[in-house]
């Protein structure tokens, strides 16, 4: 299994997430959950726990236009940064599993393959790291995300009561079969090929879709 966006074929980047691109995950996490994780989770996540693993996704190739920017920025080339972080997820390896502890995609880019493009990412990760399944908690209310894991042959095995402290709702476990049983790998590899043609036409911001998901 390897990057979908590794060919540039896609208008798309994954990207390892770096201690850098905190400020703009924050953005979309607060866009995103209503009791978010703090920044300082984060660099934990990042330079502390050797369990985590962690990717963002960006624009291919563009840069952020800055219309007041200083004339000796201008006048020493100083390198533009990359394009903005639009969506994230990350995943804990434990023993055999992999289990995803957050995905999201700022609400301006939902509804275009985004964070199917993030779980098909961390699924190619977690096979790298030689785990066996994936596994993760939705809420119940969830559906399209629900549908979204289901498409991946995602499995409801469990039901943790009053799991998300916002509002005390219940949470579905959905974890994968092991990631080398043929019929997942068929059914994989098939929903790679038909995500990779969705996303090789260009994508634009202003789009509505599925909400984000958070252990």
């Amino acid at each position: 299994m390897s990057d979908l966006t590794a060919d540039g074929k896609i208008p798309l980047v994954v990207q390892r997430m770096a201690l850098q691109d905190i400020p703009e995950v924050m953005a979309v996490e607060k866009e995103s959950f209503p009791l978010p994780w703090s920044a300082t989770a984060y660099r934990h996540e990042l330079a502390q726990n050797e369990h985590s693993h962690y990717v963002v996704v960006r624009q291919r190739g563009l840069s952020r236009v800055y219309p007041r920017r200083r004339w000796i920025d201008r006048w020493l080339k100083k390198p533009e940064s990359q394009p903005p972080v639009i969506g994230y997820g990350g995943f804990w390896v434990l023993g055999e599993e992999a289990h995803i502890s957050t995905i999201a995609v700022h609400p301006d880019w939902r509804g275009q393959g985004i964070g199917e493009l993030l779980l098909a990412a961390m699924v190619d990760l977690a096979v790298a790291l030689e785990a066996q399944v994936v596994t993760l908690e939705v809420r119940v209310t969830n559906i399209v995300a629900q549908n979204l894991y289901r498409k991946y042959l995602f499995e409801e095995v469990g039901r943790r009561r009053r799991y998300y402290r916002d509002n005390n709702e219940d949470a579905l476990i959905m974890t994968t079969p092991c990631l080398d049983d043929p019929v997942f790998l068929e059914t994989y590899h098939r929903r790679r090929a038909t995500l990779s043609e969705r996303l090789s036409k260009p994508v634009t911001s202003g789009h509505q879709g599925a909400t984000s998901d958070k252990r």
